[in-house]
C-alpha cells in the first residue's frame, strides 16, 4: 500500500462496505476479544453455513482496511495500484447488478489495535450478534492496562440493537461483566456451571503410533444447553483453549434457533486457521503443535498446559516460545512468568526466541528448571536448525510466539510436508516472504 495513502484506502474502502451493505442487507456477526477471534469465526461459520450463504472474515482481516475488504468479499492488493482499481470497479459492478450469490450472513473479526477501533467498526457495521471470545494483556501497550482494552472491546456489544444477542465469555470475568453495557439478549458459554451453553468432561484423543510416536486425533466433550446433552467430537482440535470457539458459535447457532445437536454435528469438520494449535507430522516421526501465528500471555501459558498433558511416551516434549510483543510495561514480568510455568510442567527442553523470551528463560531458570534444559536463540532460522539435530522419534514440540517473530519457519523447518507449507502454515502468502 506504499503506492497509496492509507487514509485514501480507508474512507474509499469504508464508502464501497457502507454502500454493500445498504444494498444486499446481510445479518452482521460481530466477533472480538483478546484471543482466539479468528478460529471462532471460522467455527461460526461452519456452523451457520448448512442453512445460509455464510462469507467468515479471512486471514485475520480485522482492522480498518481488512474489515470492508471481508464485506466485499476480496483479498488487499498490497502494492499494486491496478489490483486496488480491480476491486473497486467489482464493488462497483456489485452495488449495479445485484448478485444472488452475495452472502446472506457475514462473521467478520473485529480488532482493537488501539481507543476507537471498535467504535469505528460499528459505525458502518452495525451488528446484530457480537461476540466477545476473552481479555487479556495484548495491546495493552496501546491502552494502559487490561481494564481499558476489555473498555474498548465491549464497545461492540453495547452498540447491539434490543433485538440482538450477545454472546459472552462466561469463563472471563471481564466479558460476563459486558453485559451490563446491552440492552441485547445475552447468551453465555464457557465451561463452568453457570454458562448457558456449558461444555464438559473434555477428554484428549491420543494413542501411541506404529512407530512409536505420540498420534493426537483431537479432543472430545459433552455439551449441554437447556438441559440438552450432546457429544462434540472435534479430531482436528487441541487444547481445551481450543474448544471456546466451538462453544461460541454453538451460543451463536442455539441463539439463531439452530438445536444444538445440528451445531455440535456440523463442528466435526472444524479445522483451526493455521498457526492456532494446528496438528502437524514432524521428521524422525515427531508431532508438531503449531500455534506459531500470535502470542499473548494467555494464550501462551494455555499452550503449555496442553503440552503438559499430551502424552509423548517415550519422547521428550520441547516448549519452543518466542517473544510476546505489545505488552508495555508488564513484559519482562509477563515473559518471567511464562517462564516459570514452564519449569513447573511436564516440560524436558524449552527452546526461547527473541530478545524479550530471554526473559522465559530466566523466569524457567529460577523456577527450578535446569540450565542444560534451556536454550536461547537471537531467531527462529538459529532455532531450527538447532532443533533439527537434536529432535528424535516420538518428540512432541510446541511452537508459540508473536508474528514477528515468525516462528512458522521453524515449523516448515521441521514438519514432515514441507511441500504443503502454503496449506497448513501461517504466513506464507507472497507479501510475508
Amino acid at each position: 500500500m506504499a503506492n497509496i495513502p492509507r487514509i485514501f484506502l480507508q474512507r474509499r474502502l469504508r464508502r464501497l462496505a457502507t454502500a454493500t451493505l445498504a444494498r444486499y442487507g446481510p445479518e452482521i456477526i460481530g466477533v472480538t476479544g483478546s484471543v482466539g477471534k479468528t478460529s471462532t469465526v471460522r467455527a461460526i461459520g461452519l456452523v451457520l453455513s448448512a442453512a445460509s450463504r455464510v462469507q467468515s472474515s479471512d486471514k485475520s482481516y480485522n482492522n480498518e482496511i481488512g474489515v470492508p475488504l471481508s464485506v466485499l468479499g476480496e483479498e488487499t492488493a498490497g502494492r499494486s495500484v491496478l489490483g486496488w482499481l480491480g476491486i473497486y470497479l467489482r464493488a462497483y459492478v456489485r452495488l449495479l447488478y445485484r448478485q444472488r450469490t452475495y452472502p446472506e450472513i457475514l462473521v467478520l473479526e473485529m480488532a482493537a489495535d488501539k481507543p476507537g477501533d471498535i467504535e469505528y467498526l460499528n459505525s458502518f457495521l452495525r451488528p446484530r450478534i457480537g461476540v466477545v471470545t476473552g481479555v487479556s494483556a495484548t495491546h495493552v501497550e496501546n491502552f494502559g492496562s487490561t481494564e481499558a482494552v476489555a473498555k474498548e472491546k465491549s464497545n461492540l456489544v453495547a452498540a447491539l440493537p434490543e433485538r440482538g444477542i450477545a454472546v459472552l465469555n462466561a469463563d472471563d470475568p471481564l466479558v460476563v461483566a459486558m453485559r451490563q453495557r446491552t440492552a441485547a439478549r445475552v447468551v453465555t458459554y464457557g465451561f463452568g456451571p453457570k454458562a448457558d451453553v456449558v461444555g464438559t468432561q473434555i477428554t484428549y484423543a491420543c494413542h501411541m503410533g506404529e512407530r512409536q510416536e505420540s498420534l493426537c486425533l483431537g479432543m472430545r466433550c459433552i455439551v449441554r444447553y437447556r438441559g440438552v446433552e450432546a457429544s462434540l467430537e472435534l479430531p482436528h482440535v487441541l487444547g481445551e483453549h481450543m474448544l471456546y470457539p466451538a462453544l461460541a458459535a454453538i451460543a451463536v447457532g442455539v441463539a439463531r434457533g439452530m438445536p444444538l445437536t445440528a451445531a455440535v454435528t456440523l463442528l466435526r469438520q472444524y479445522i483451526p486457521p493455521p498457526g492456532r494449535m494446528r496438528l502437524l507430522r514432524g521428521i524422525k516421526c515427531t508431532m508438531i503443535i503449531d500455534d506459531s501465528y500470535n502470542s499473548s500471555p494467555l494464550a501462551a501459558q494455555a499452550a503449555v498446559r496442553v503440552l503438559s498433558r499430551v502424552p509423548s511416551y517415550e519422547g521428550r516434549k520441547y516448549a519452543v516460545l518466542g517473544d510476546m510483543l505489545e505488552l508495555g510495561k508488564i513484559a519482562g514480568r509477563a515473559h518471567r512468568e511464562l517462564g516459570g510455568q514452564v519449569a513447573r510442567s511436564k516440560v524436558d527442553i524449552l527452546v526461547c526466541v527473541g530478545e524479550l523470551a530471554r526473559d522465559i528463560a530466566r523466569g524457567a531458570k529460577t523456577g527450578g528448571m535446569s540450565e542444560d534444559k534451556v536454550f536461547t536463540f537471537p531467531d527462529a532460522r538459529a532455532a531450527g536448525q538447532f532443533l533439527q539435530e537434536r529432535l528424535r522419534t516420538g518428540d512432541v514440540l510446541l511452537v508459540k510466539g508473536s508474528q514477528a517473530v515468525r516462528l512458522e519457519r521453524i515449523v516448515k523447518e521441521l514438519m514432515a510436508e514441507p511441500l504443503r507449507a502454503k496449506e497448513l502454515l501461517a504466513r506464507q502468502s507472497p507479501d510475508w516472504m
